[in-house]
């Protein structure tokens, strides 16, 4: 029977890391000796017997967050503070990821504010969230989407503003070979996204102005 085309524009939706089997750390590891051949190195020479363990290892560290869940670092949240219900905002995380099209790196910095609609989560918890999906093969829209989303499933504040800057090495490295250009993407909710005031004053906090 011939296979049902989808149409062009229908894409398919994307599994759970849990739903993917995986190979074994074996395979993986013969996989990294394959690459190298490939590239015309001799994975049998002393400078590069221990590489297959190593970049299997360093990949561990390196996409760690399919292993983590954000909701284990929002649902905590505290309710003491005071009645404050202005901006909180976390400027100038450092986060590193790798583009899932060429599987280079991309590094950056996020911005992250938002209103209370009641509690509030630990400032650190923010920048776990933004390793968490950093660390998974991604595209820097997405990862933008991923953070607010996640924010705003858990706290469910009054409003969002998020701002990532990154370098993407698939740009400096290949292809056009820019390097120093920085890709900026911007997400919006709530207050912020209702009010281009409230859009201004979290740029004005990015830059460092007056508050």
């Amino acid at each position: 029977m011939d296979a049902i085309l989808k149409p062009a524009d229908e894409k398919a939706p994307r599994r759970a890391p849990h739903e993917i089997a995986r190979p074994s750390r074996e395979q993986a590891e013969a996989a990294v000796r394959t690459l190298l051949a490939y590239i015309g190195e001799d994975p049998e020479r002393e400078g590069l017997l221990d590489t297959p363990k190593r970049v299997v290892k360093s990949y561990a560290e390196l996409y760690s967050g399919y292993a983590e869940d954000p909701k284990a670092h929002l649902e905590r949240t505290f309710e003491d503070v005071g009645g404050y219900e202005d901006m909180i905002m976390v400027r100038g995380i450092p986060f590193h990821s790798h583009c899932e099209h060429h599987m280079l790196p991309f590094i950056g910095k996020a911005y992250i504010a938002y209103y209370p609609s009641g509690g509030v989560v630990g400032l650190s918890k923010l920048a776990r969230v933004v390793d968490i999906y950093a660390n998974r093969l991604q595209t820097q829209e997405n990862l933008t989407s991923q953070i607010v989303s996640s924010i705003d499933e858990h706290l469910a504040p009054r409003g969002i503003a998020l701002m990532l800057e990154a370098e993407h090495q698939c740009m400096t490295m290949r292809g056009v070979q820019k390097a120093g250009v920085s890709t900026i993407t911007t997400q919006f909710t709530g207050v912020f996204q209702d009010d281009p005031a409230e859009q201004a004053r979290f740029m004005t906090f990015i830059r460092g102005g007056d508050r």
